[in-house]
Parts: structure tokens; C-alpha cells; sequence
């Protein structure tokens, strides 16, 4: 009985009043607990601090974004992202503030002394600025600049970046860049947003020098700045390989930027190759290097007609065998002009199925106008109708067949007239962003056509190339360049000049608008210098701005 009454004795204890009370307070000190877990356990726990970046999701805001991404690394003291500084307009005091004395200013200068020297310490301190949109104030450009961007930073702007949806440039100047810190900039680039064209890396020499990965053939970037990174022939020639090869060509780069770098006349010669078949740049700077003669006169004669190597000709002859190839899988003697037509595929492309299935409709409307003649000229008729806006050069031989066709000659030829008035005007009135615009329309056709499929000129058994008129800027301001190269800007100015008045320059582009050539080995006045500029004046677009901007203020005097 007593072992019987020690279990009871036991067992009413577990069901009291006071135990259920003290099992209560067990729960609610596991709520407290549970609540104070992520305080207690997070600060000595490491492992978990890398996760933690990745389970953050950014909102698109960069400011949150960074300073959130940083402190979840571990950094403790971290650059700020600000906006970009303004220049603050010039100040002209008035005749009211002239009047009062200066004793107010040698007072707060004495009581906010310490505040005046950190404020001017403000500058140095690292910092991520920021260009803001007027109106949405969405990051539209990142600028970093003079301090050291760590592998561990590009990670956490791998993150944050892509979210900005309207970021168009980033200028990373003298942030120590490495080979290794590079290549993930570089692949930092395609995960952000299709709006960004523009990359800046000045003052970041590297020793291999591989600048050429941002202009591969798979790069979206248009204008690269490469200023001050000590580039030599070496990194020139890998640049030069990058803007075009016998085999490959880069088209999506506008604008390069190559000023204030060690690049002699073996450098020039190679970006002179480089621009040989490069149908997509149109400003290039060169200023502030150590070209002199030589690599001027290679320059000089890449932008007009030159000669085709032997193994340009080779390759010329190869995709000319390959082009007829393609035009006879694609026209099965279809029609009686199949000659005709074999000109035209390269332009059109698939559009032969189209184009076959279109005449069996056209006849029959024609016919209710009165058009009595066989359905075979109607339908050939019908072709060429179709046909003019995919190239320029078979629609002139299509309408000299037409002229004797007195409804089809008035239909033909209003569709040209407009095509032929928006290059001029596009090339000669617009700004220089405009251009950018229009020459990547222009270039378009380019990625079907290669350069060297480009009509020649036969001279002596030699074969000439029209040369690159795509480049309308050129810079080759402090070079050491004397009155010998200056004889070869002379040739090509004038070809370009010539050109240009002909019927042939309104299909395309023209040549250099821009040619800058100050500051090298001659004199201010020498001959050939004046020449040239007077030769560029009327094609300058600046030039050619300034007489319309002092129009009205003559007037109004």
C-alpha cells in the first residue's frame, strides 16, 4: 500500500494547479527565447553572414540597396551612395551684399573652423555618385572614382545593379583595377539593363592590358573610354584586332576613346587595321600619344580608296563564290529574270517566299484596271514593285525596264525620291547624337553584307577598296605629328571633299566631319594645315551652326 500510495502520491503532482502554471511559464519563456534567438545567436555565428547577401532581394533603389548589401557582408565602414556634385554657377555679388562688412564672415570662420576643414576633407572620402533622372530621379549613370573597388564590392554590384532599369553608363576612374577584378566587370555588364551603352575605365593600367574583352562581338557597349591606362602597341594591337579582322567585326561600338596613352606609330598602324573593314565606328580620339609619320599616313590611307592585300582578296573571292552560291539555292528559275533577281536576295533575305507568293495576287487587280497584257509581265511587274526598298543599286536597273511602263514608271519612282532625301538630312543637319542614331540604322544591312563585297575599283591589275567613310571624328590633337603626315590627311581630305559632291555620296556617308590636328610637330601656319582646315570648315557641323546662332543676334542689334 505504500508503494501504491507513493504513485499516487507522484502522480498528483503532475496535474496541480502550480505545475500547469510553471509549464505555462515554460512557454512563454520559449516565445521569449524564440524572440531573442536572432539578437543572441546571429553575432557569434560566421557561416551564415555570405548567405545572407543572396536571401536579400533588392528593391531597385541603389542607396538602400548597397548600404543593405554591405552591412549583410560584414562591412562595417562603407562607401555612401550620393549625387553626383554640380559645379556651382559663377557668383556675382551684388552691390547690396558689396555693402555689408566682412566682420560676420571672420566670425563664423573663427567659431566653424573645425567644420571648414572636415567639409573640405568631404571630397577625398569614398563615395558612389550618382546621376539621377529629372523626372522619375531613377540612376541613370554610376560614377566611382579614387578608391580601391575590391572583388567583394563587384559582387555586391552585381546585385544591386542589374535592378536599375534605367542605368546607361558607368565611370570607374582609378579604382585599382586587376586582371581578375576586370573579368568580373566584365561580366557584371550583360546583367544589367539593355539601356547600358556606355562604359568609362580611365586611369586602371593593367600590365596584360585585355581593354579588348569590353569589344567583343557579343558586347552592346557604343562608347568606351580607355584614357590614361598606359596602353602601348601591344594593348593597340589586341584593340585594333578587336574593332575588325578579316573574319569578324565589332558593330555595336560608336565611339573610342584613346587619349592620353603610349601608343606610337606601330599602334596606329594596327587601329588603322582595325578600321580597314570596321563599318561601325564613328569617333575615334588618338589625342595626347607618340604617333608620329607613319602611323599618321596609315590613318590617313584607311579612309580612302586603298588596296585590297592578297589575302583580302582571297577572302573577297571566296564570299563573292559563297554569295552566287546562296543566290542559286534561293532562285530556282522561278521567272524568266532570275538574273534580276539573284542581286536582290542578299538584301531580302527569306522574303523570296513572299515575294513568290505576292504576284499571283497583284494580276488580278491590275487586270480590273484595264491592264490587258499577260499575266507573266504583270507578275514580273509586280516583283520589281516590291522589290525597291531592299537595296538601292538593283532598283535603278529595274526602273530604266519600267520606263516604257507609264503607270508602273509613276509608282516606282515617288517610293525612291523620299529615301534619297533622308540621307542628306540625317548626315547634315542633325546633331552628332542623331547620327549615332541614324548610323545604326545604316548599319543595319551591314550585318548581312560584309565590307569586303563592297564595290571596287580596278587600277593597274590592283584592286581598290573605296575606303572607310563610316568615321565622321578623328582626334590626333599633341602628337608628334609633322608636315609628311600632314601630306596624307591632305589626300584623303580631298578625296573625301570630291566624294562627298558627287551623286553617290547620298546612299551613304560621307567621311570625317571632325579632323583635329593641333598641337603637333609644325608650324600654326604651315600650308598644308591651312588647307586642310579650310577644306574641313564647311563640313564641320559646329562650324556650320555658328553663323545661324549669330544671325538673330545681328539681327536684333
Amino acid at each position: 500500500m505504500s508503494g501504491e500510495a507513493s504513485a499516487p502520491g507522484v502522480s498528483p503532482r503532475a496535474p496541480r494547479p502550480g505545475t500547469q502554471k510553471s509549464s505555462g511559464a515554460v512557454t512563454k519563456k520559449g516565445d521569449r527565447a524564440a524572440k531573442e534567438k536572432p539578437v543572441t545567436v546571429l553575432q557569434p555565428v560566421g557561416e551564415e553572414e555570405p548567405k545572407n547577401p543572396e536571401e536579400y532581394q533588392c528593391t531597385g533603389v541603389l542607396e538602400t540597396d548597397f548600404a543593405e548589401l554591405c552591412t549583410r557582408s560584414g562591412y562595417t565602414d562603407f562607401p555612401k551612395v550620393v549625387p553626383r556634385p554640380r559645379p556651382h554657377p559663377a557668383f556675382v555679388p551684388s552691390a547690396s551684399m558689396s555693402e555689408k562688412p566682412a566682420l560676420d564672415d571672420q566670425r563664423l570662420s573663427g567659431s566653424c573652423s573645425r567644420s571648414s576643414l572636415e567639409s573640405k576633407y568631404v571630397f577625398f572620402r569614398p563615395t558612389v555618385q550618382v546621376e539621377l533622372e529629372p523626372e522619375d530621379k531613377s540612376v541613370k549613370e554610376v560614377f566611382i572614382r579614387g578608391w580601391k573597388v575590391e572583388e567583394r564590392i563587384l559582387g555586391i554590384f552585381a546585385k544591386c545593379l542589374p535592378p536599375l532599369s534605367q542605368l546607361q553608363a558607368i565611370n570607374l576612374w582609378k579604382v585599382g583595377l586587376t586582371d581578375k577584378t576586370l573579368t568580373a566587370f566584365i561580366a557584371l555588364l550583360p546583367l544589367c539593363a539593355p539601356t547600358l551603352r556606355k562604359v568609362s575605365l580611365e586611369g586602371n593600367p593593367l600590365p596584360e592590358q585585355p581593354y579588348h574583352k569590353l569589344m567583343a562581338l557579343d558586347s552592346t557597349i557604343s562608347h568606351l573610354s580607355l584614357r590614361n591606362n598606359d596602353i602601348d602597341d601591344h594593348g593597340a594591337q589586341l584593340l585594333g584586332q578587336a574593332l575588325s579582322t578579316l573574319h569578324s567585326c565589332n558593330r555595336s561600338l560608336v565611339a573610342l576613346n584613346l587619349g592620353f596613352n603610349h601608343i606610337g606609330d606601330a599602334g596606329a598602324g594596327y587601329i588603322a587595321d582595325g578600321l580597314r573593314l570596321n563599318r561601325a565606328l564613328l569617333w575615334l580620339s588618338l589625342a595626347h600619344n607618340r604617333i608620329q609619320d607613319q602611323g599618321a599616313l596609315k590613318l590617313a590611307e584607311v579612309l580612302r580608296p586603298f588596296e585590297l592585300t592578297h589575302t583580302e582578296l582571297v577572302e573577297r573571292r571566296r564570299l563573292l563564290l559563297e554569295k552566287g552560291s546562296q543566290e542559286r539555292s534561293r532562285s530556282p528559275s522561278s521567272s524568266r529574270h532570275g538574273d534580276s533577281k539573284g542581286e536582290k536576295n542578299p538584301f531580302t533575305g527569306l522574303s523570296n517566299v513572299a515575294l513568290s507568293e505576292k504576284p499571283d495576287k497583284t494580276p488580278t487587280t491590275k487586270t480590273l484596271k484595264g491592264l490587258g497584257k499577260k499575266k507573266d509581265k504583270s507578275g514580273d511587274g509586280a516583283k520589281r514593285e516590291e522589290k525597291p526598298g531592299s537595296g538601292q543599286s538593283p532598283t535603278q536597273g529595274t526602273l530604266k525596264k519600267e520606263d516604257t511602263k507609264a503607270s508602273k514608271g509613276k509608282v516606282t519612282i515617288p517610293e525612291q525620291k523620299p529615301n534619297k532625301g533622308k540621307g542628306p538630312k540625317i548626315g547634315n543637319k542633325e546633331k552628332r547624337s542623331f547620327l549615332l542614331e541614324s548610323e545604326q540604322l545604316v548599319s543595319e544591312p551591314s550585318e548581312v553584307v560584309n565590307p569586303l563585297l563592297e564595290p571596287v575599283e580596278h587600277r593597274e591589275g590592283k584592286v581598290f577598296m573605296p575606303g572607310n567613310k563610316v568615321l565622321l571624328h578623328l582626334n590626333l590633337t599633341r602628337n608628334r605629328i609633322t608636315e609628311v603626315g600632314l601630306e596624307g590627311f591632305l589626300a584623303t581630305v580631298q578625296h573625301q571633299a570630291q566624294f562627298s559632291k558627287s551623286k553617290s555620296a547620298a546612299k551613304g556617308p560621307v567621311g570625317l566631319l571632325c579632323l583635329s590636328l593641333a598641337k603637333n610637330c609644325f608650324p600654326p601656319q604651315c600650308p598644308t594645315y591651312t588647307m586642310i582646315q579650310e577644306l574641313m570648315l564647311p563640313r564641320d557641323p559646329i562650324s556650320k551652326a555658328r553663323p545661324r546662332e549669330e544671325e538673330p543676334t545681328a539681327a536684333s542689334t
